[in-house]
């Protein structure tokens, strides 16, 4: 049976994990091989690719720490859950919310939603 919480917590703690190396065996572990992202901005296929494309996140938005906000919830196959992306201590400027497809105990599908971005100057 899933359980919502605990994936959605592993996958805020693979985005926020800075160590390449850390990261690439939690998504060793909690991703299948050809899983694939997509959100407004970004698609990536693999966990090769995926993993570049949380690093590239980490850069952008260094010091930006991910956060799960409310509660996951799930049904069959699929949990969803909102997070926020910010620095601690402070009022996260992005905010989303993605639902995952599990495959075999693994995440094998990420739809990304942007709910909150900061207006362009």
């Amino acid at each position: 049976m899933l359980d919502p919480r605990q994936i959605a917590e592993r996958y805020i703690a693979t985005w926020n994990e800075t160590n390449e190396g850390k990261r690439s065996e939690l998504l060793q572990a909690d991703w299948n091989g050809d899983a694939s992202y997509v959100d407004p901005i970004a698609k990536a296929v693999g966990r090769e690719d995926i993993g570049g494309l949380i690093g590239g996140v980490q850069q952008r938005f260094a010091g930006f720490r991910f956060a799960l906000t409310g509660a996951p919830n799930g049904y069959g196959e699929y949990v969803h859950f909102s997070w926020s992306l910010g620095p601690a201590g402070a009022e996260a400027p992005i905010e989303g919310s993605d639902i995952l497809e599990i495959v075999n105990g693994r995440i094998a599908r990420v739809i990304g939603f942007l709910d909150k971005v900061p207006q362009a100057a």
